[in-house]
């Protein structure tokens, strides 16, 4: 057997052994707790009682009788989920054990595995600065194995990030509502907001965003070469500088607060999880927002 076919394998294996076993073991009720309820068929709308989830208000028949309404859904027996992957160079980055893209697909594996035991169809969408490759949903464990070799394997043909690609062809494909995972580490210069609003409107859409400490704050090394891997950008730059790390510091503080503006405003629940970090805790704390 080829020696790279047989590591492939080796691999596959090694995440499927940890990922099955933290959905097994951890997230046995959680995952079902966290999204019961949302794949859904309308069924009629009643007027709003405390504690209805203020998602649900139909406000075109609430203002039509003047009293707060909320549409009432049947809940259908599976799920269809989708992992919105995105797979672009910058993933590639990772200062420690992990790098992110490495974090990110043992998280859409463990989600996967979660899915799976619901007796849920999983499908995946990978993106760079265009879609990669589209995986319809289906059933079953050779089916999510077939989504972590592609996730392992493929080589995008685009460096860069858009967001709006892979969202626009998300809701080109996917007509019936689905749980949707969208796994970035969301450095996107583009303004996405719109299309985060109109994904979540017509599906269940989670954000997971997934980033290395070293993202955070330059370490004090002296004069560094920076590259930017999406579109080859070098710079050299003094971390000796204090106003140099700072204003970097600053940068993703930034960024941060704009990627939480943007999920707010979509009313997204999103999650944030370094590559060194336990990402159970972060999916765990994702899914007690939902319960």
């Amino acid at each position: 057997m080829n020696e790279n076919v047989l590591q492939l394998m080796q691999r596959v294996r090694r995440i499927e052994i940890k990922t099955r076993a933290l959905s097994n073991n951890i997230f046995a009720g959680e995952y079902h707790s966290a999204f019961k309820g949302r794949g859904m068929s309308f069924a009629e709308v009643r007027e709003y009682q405390a504690g209805d989830d203020v998602r649900d208000i139909d406000w075109n028949v609430s203002a039509r009788f003047d009293r707060t309404y909320v549409k009432v859904y049947e809940e259908e027996r599976e799920l269809t989920v989708m992992l919105l992957i995105d797979i672009s160079a910058s993933l590639d980055f990772g200062s420690g054990h992990l790098s992110q893209r490495e974090q990110l697909t043992e998280i859409a594996a463990t989600l996967a595995f979660s899915a799976m035991r619901n007796n849920d169809k999983i499908g995946a969408l990978f993106f760079s600065d265009n879609v990669e490759k589209y995986i319809p949903p289906a059933k079953g464990k050779g089916h999510i194995l077939r989504i972590i070799r592609e996730l392992l394997t493929i080589e995008p043909k685009g460096k860069g990030t858009s967001l709006s690609a892979g969202l626009e062809y998300f809701l080109r494909v996917m007509r019936k509502r689905s749980v949707a995972f969208l796994m970035s580490d969301f450095l996107d210069q583009e303004d996405y907001t719109t299309l985060l609003k109109r994904a979540n409107q017509k599906h269940d859409l989670v954000a997971v965003q997934v980033y290395d400490q070293r993202m955070t704050i330059l370490p004090k090394i002296s004069w560094i070469k920076l590259e930017d891997a999406e579109t080859g950008y070098q710079q050299y730059v003094n971390t000796n500088s204090k106003k140099v790390r700072q204003a970097y510091h600053n940068w993703w503080l930034s960024h941060e607060q704009l990627l939480q503006t943007r999920f707010n405003r979509a009313r997204i629940d999103y999650t944030t999880i370094a590559t060194d970090a336990d990402f159970v805790k972060g999916l765990k704390q994702l899914f007690a927002k939902r319960q």
